[in-house]
């Protein structure tokens, strides 16, 4: 295997600049904040455990490809808990919630 070329990197980062990054959870996070959070780090894992594409998990799901991409970058102002787990559900997704 051999290093990119300069010329390929180049083109590497130029598309990377127009990528939007994952989102980490803040420090002060609230706890259903780390809940969001966790759900959607089970979609992640889902995709690379069936090595599924985000368009085929957004098919199976039945919701907009754009909308499952920001459930992978950790969106999650952008969704409520329950919205999350309905869609967990979908895919038997297994998740605990506690309360303490």
């Amino acid at each position: 295997m051999r290093f990119p070329s300069e010329r390929e990197l180049k083109t590497i980062r130029k598309k990377l600049e127009k990528v939007e990054p994952s989102r980490t959870l803040p420090k002060n996070a609230s706890k259903a904040d780390e809940l969001k959070y966790k759900l959607c780090e089970k979609f992640v894992c889902y995709l690379l455990d069936h090595k599924m594409t985000q368009i085929q998990l957004a098919k199976k799901l039945k919701i907009d490809p754009s909308r499952v991409n920001e459930i992978v970058k950790y969106r999650i102002d952008l969704y409520t808990i329950d919205k999350l787990m309905d869609l967990a559900e979908k895919l038997r997704l297994e998740f605990e919630v506690e309360v303490a």
